[in-house]
């Protein structure tokens, strides 16, 4: 005799996760590269003998400097946060076995 009530199969296969918080994080990550580069855009500009393109904000070499070594801080994190946030989104939710397990080829 079979008992099949309140049995479902779907409880039995892996969820996928919701990866809205990784694209968040991809998409914030990005605005923090653009903003970095924009920040260093605007002291390297200053350093250069160009209007201040940040108003009295960097009018001194040392403000400008400041921003341009900011703007690059904020750069390198934006990339390193966006390239770990991609690879967890592209990477395969399921079980992988190890590459020693596997046939061996000759």
């Amino acid at each position: 005799m079979k008992f099949s009530d309140g049995f479902d199969a779907r409880r039995l296969r892996p969820r996928n996760a919701s990866n809205w918080r990784l694209r968040l994080g991809a998409g914030l990550a990005a605005l923090f590269a653009a903003f970095g580069v924009l920040l260093t855009l605007a002291g390297t500009a200053t350093l250069l003998g160009q209007p201040a393109a940040l108003g009295p904000l960097n009018e001194s070499p040392a403000m400008a400097s400041v921003f341009v070594v900011t703007g690059l801080l904020l750069l390198s994190v934006g990339v390193l946060l966006w390239r770990r946030c991609r690879r967890r989104l592209r990477r395969p939710s399921d079980l992988s076995m190890a590459p020693h397990l596997m046939k061996k080829r000759d």
